[in-house]
């Protein structure tokens, strides 16, 4: 799936730029010019990336940062600030707000695209397009394939989805709510018992491989992906 990246700037020539930029790339694009459409972009497509200005109408970029990683749904976002605040001391800010990544203006779009990567491989390396590897099991994003030692496994493109998020973040619990957020999107509206019936379709899958253990429940908790027992 292509890498879904999200602007959030309120100069539409910064906008243009950044979008024929990125898009030469590979990437999608989704632009919004405030706070309040980009939380709504942010519910509805729950971007791979956030590039985000501070100085905004309405509601502040740093704002809006911390606001992100308060929300347990959006913590995992990484985010870029662009600005043209570019004292030691709003650097600092941006970071502690939880930004992963400050970039000032002016900047150049080949020296973005290179953050981009470096931020990707570093905090989504499923989104960057890297391979996951946990006890034996691998997963290629760019191909599609989940692959053992003994072959490739047949897997639907749901359980492909929630095998790709659970192997990119090994070992942590995430509820069936927080699943739902995270793999079908914020905005779709479906009953948390739907997600135990992917995950036991997951399971199935791998079984052939001897690899459904690694897909654990917690009780009272929710689901995890762990090679430990």
């Amino acid at each position: 799936m292509p890498i879904h990246i999200l602007i959030v700037e309120d100069e539409p020539a910064i906008c243009e730029m950044l979008t024929f930029a990125l898009a030469d790339g590979g990437y999608v694009c989704d632009v919004a010019g405030d706070v309040r459409r980009a939380r709504s972009l942010v519910a509805d497509s729950n971007p791979d990336l956030i590039v985000l200005d501070w100085m905004l109408p309405g509601q502040s970029g740093i704002e809006f940062a911390r606001e992100l990683k308060r929300d347990p749904g959006t913590r995992d976002i990484p985010v870029i600030m662009l600005t043209a605040r570019t004292r030691e001391a709003d650097v600092v800010t941006g970071l502690d707000a939880g930004a992963d990544d400050y970039i000032p203006k002016p900047f150049s779009p080949r020296e973005l695209a290179a953050r981009i990567k470096a931020v990707l491989r570093r905090t989504s390396p499923h989104a960057a397009g890297e391979e996951l590897a946990v006890d034996g099991l691998r997963l290629d994003p760019v191909g599609h394939r989940v692959l053992t030692g003994d072959g490739e496994l047949k897997i639907g493109p749901t359980e492909f989805r929630l095998l790709q998020f659970l192997m990119a973040h090994p070992d942590r619990v995430y509820s069936r709510g927080q699943l739902i957020d995270q793999v079908w999107g914020r905005n779709v509206y479906i009953e948390e018992r739907t997600v135990d019936v992917h995950v036991r379709r997951l399971r199935e899958a791998l079984s052939p491989a001897g690899k459904d253990r690694l897909v654990q429940t917690v009780r009272g908790a929710g689901y995890r992906l762990s090679a430990k027992i």
